[in-house]
């Protein structure tokens, strides 16, 4: 999903975009969508000196443009109704929050505004050209293409790729967001890359339905972004090793770091800068609103039972001022054996420092028959996303299925593995 384009003659006075005092992106409306538009590409450029207010430019008018500074297309995609889309501020600000630069929205809804998807698609090479004869420009003026970044959504990831085609892959970085198969030096797949939690499951959704799973690779790319959500990715052959937990030695002690997804994701292993780096799945869960974040969490259980037992475990953790939060680790059931340690990834939306009490519920996922107990010699909790926090463990435990056994869980033996 993730990786890492009729001239009238009047007598008349003609206010241009270039006259505007604050040129905005723009508007057109459904009607435009079913007659179709003709394509018209405006670049409207954003730094710190003009936070709020564009300056549109083009090959020969840079205005506050400084070439020595990395330079970030944002390259919207299909607008089926002619609306501006309602992410791009919030994304322009952002992300000169986060550094100094140039910011420039390629705004080509004169072009993307239909409600046929081919006839969108069949301007984007178009696009692409126009802003190869920017960006040859802007290096005669002394920019580095390793300066050039581009932030393609949906038809617009396949203009970025386009560009960087014609710079034979010389581009600093393409960020493109909204595809499914690899095709990046690292591809992030929330949530597997398939439905995402929080977007409607029917048509009974209306038009969130049709956009919102789509959608949400612009505003996970958003909480990048945010000091308060760094959403760490897993490489990974599967979703299903993922979430087995087989794929996440990376950020422990002693380990290589894990992938972020997003903004910072370039800052991952030294062979993303390479030449020809390899190409790396990585795989993440996350939560159903903003920002997203999803905070993982190793569950170590010891059982002793004389018959193996197979079943589902849901963990809640609740702090010293009653905040609770809640992971059910129920997408196949766990097969746990006397006296084998079983390993469980739990997924928590709040992350809880001091941890005064847990909870256990086993399951079978029957609802008739015999009830089955589950005997723990040894449960043991470890944050992946604070390794150094202390381990929490708790000994002897019996859980009658479907009940909830609440404790208050001591310091793991610091020599405990």
């Amino acid at each position: 999903m993730l990786r890492l384009s009729f001239f009238f003659s009047l007598i008349c006075l003609v206010k241009t975009d270039t006259d505007e005092t604050c040129p905005s992106f723009t508007k057109l409306s459904f009607h435009s969508a079913v007659v179709g538009t003709g394509l018209n590409v405006k670049l409207m450029l954003y730094t710190r000196k003009n936070l709020t207010c564009a300056q549109v430019i083009n090959s020969t008018i840079l205005g506050n443009l400084n070439v020595t500074k990395k330079t970030t297309f944002i390259v919207h995609g299909f607008r089926p109704t002619g609306s501006p889309p309602v992410w791009m501020e919030d994304l322009v600000q952002s992300l000169l929050s986060v550094e100094d630069m140039n910011v420039i929205v390629v705004d080509w809804n004169r072009g993307a505004t239909t409600v046929i998807y081919n006839h969108a698609s069949s301007k984007t090479r178009k696009v692409a050209e126009v802003l190869k004869k920017f960006i040859d420009q802007v290096l005669v003026e002394g920019a580095s293409l390793d300066n050039i970044y581009m932030i393609g959504v949906s038809l617009g990831a396949h203009i970025s790729g386009f560009v960087g085609k014609m710079y034979n892959g010389q581009l600093g970085r393409i960020t493109a967001l909204g595809y499914k198969e690899p095709l990046g030096n690292i591809d992030f797949y929330p949530n597997g890359g398939l439905d995402q939690p929080g977007c409607p499951k029917t048509i009974l959704g209306g038009l969130q339905y049709f956009k919102c799973d789509h959608q949400r690779s612009v505003y996970l790319y958003l909480s990048s972004l945010r000091e308060n959500c760094a959403i760490t990715a897993y490489p990974c052959d599967s979703y299903r090793d993922y979430r087995n937990g087989k794929c996440v030695n990376c950020g422990m002690p002693q380990k290589e770091s894990c992938p972020l997804l997003g903004y910072y994701a370039d800052n991952w292993k030294e062979y993303l800068k390479q030449k020809k780096p390899p190409m790396t799945k990585a795989f993440f869960d996350t939560a159903e609103e903003k920002p997203f974040c999803i905070y993982h969490y190793f569950v170590d259980i010891i059982t002793w039972n004389k018959n193996i037992r197979r079943g589902s475990i849901t963990i809640r953790l609740t702090d010293r001022a009653g905040n609770t939060t809640e992971s059910k680790i129920n997408h196949e059931p766990a097969t746990f054996q006397k006296y084998h340690q079983v390993s469980l990834l739990a997924r928590f939306n709040q992350d809880l420092d001091k941890v005064a009490a847990i909870s256990l519920v086993f399951s079978t996922g029957s609802t008739i028959g015999p009830k089955y107990k589950l005997r723990i010699l040894r449960m043991k909790l470890r944050s992946l996303a604070h390794p150094e926090r202390p381990q929490l463990c708790r000994y002897d435990l019996v859980l009658m299925e479907n009940t909830e056994t609440v404790f208050q869980p001591i310091l793991c033996p610091k020599l405990q593995m």
